[in-house]
């Protein structure tokens, strides 16, 4: 009886010793990643037809602006927004301090500097700071806007009519921009007769 299993085994195992292999799946490629450029989002924005289409490709081009390509930077970034969002203002400004000293050539530090400059009442401070931010980033159509309002609070309207009508062109679909430049037009440069 033991001889007739282990003759069993040893056919068994010769069958699966001799059974050809499956061959292997051939592997698929993983699809290319395309790869959007702020060239082609800015194209797109042009092409938007409404503030709803524009959205999505606004976000998109924001957060670009924010991408540092530093995992510090973006470690400091992340702290401020998160001791902001706890009310810690005095902290998160810091943090947005440290990021402007570590890396001063990245606008979006300078953006979330002037924010917290401005919820301080620190107006002169943040004026700087969003200045900062359209030198470095000059199409960054939020801090275009954000300094064309602070100018225009301070009286300054020809300043923030120039803003304005450049944060339009590179966003058309631009909430509130079309009405802003609308007002200052006729305050700024008359009305037509």
């Amino acid at each position: 009886m033991r001889a007739a299993f282990f003759l069993s085994l040893m056919l068994v195992s010769g069958v699966a010793l001799a059974a050809p292999k499956a061959a292997p799946a051939p592997k698929v490629a993983p699809k290319p990643v395309q790869v959007v450029t702020q060239e082609q989002l800015f194209a797109q924005l042009k092409k938007a037809e409404s503030p709803e289409d524009a959205h999505p490709i606004e976000q998109k081009l924001t957060a670009m602006f924010r991408a540092s390509g530093s995992p510090s930077i973006e470690l400091l970034m992340a702290r401020a927004t998160a001791a902001q969002a706890g009310s810690d203002t005095k902290t998160a400004r810091k943090l947005a301090e440290a990021v402007t000293q570590i890396a001063p050539n990245y606008a979006e530090g300078w953006h979330a500097r002037a924010a917290l400059e401005q919820a301080a009442e620190d107006d002169t401070a943040a004026l700087v700071s969003l200045q900062k931010v359209v030198l470095l980033n000059p199409r960054n159509f939020n801090a275009l806007t954000e300094l064309g309002d602070m100018l225009q609070d301070y009286g300054d309207k020809k300043a923030a009519l120039k803003l304005y009508r450049q944060a339009l062109a590179l966003d058309p679909q631009l909430e509130g921009a079309s009405r802003k430049i609308r007002e200052l037009t006729r305050t700024v440069e008359g009305q037509d007769i």
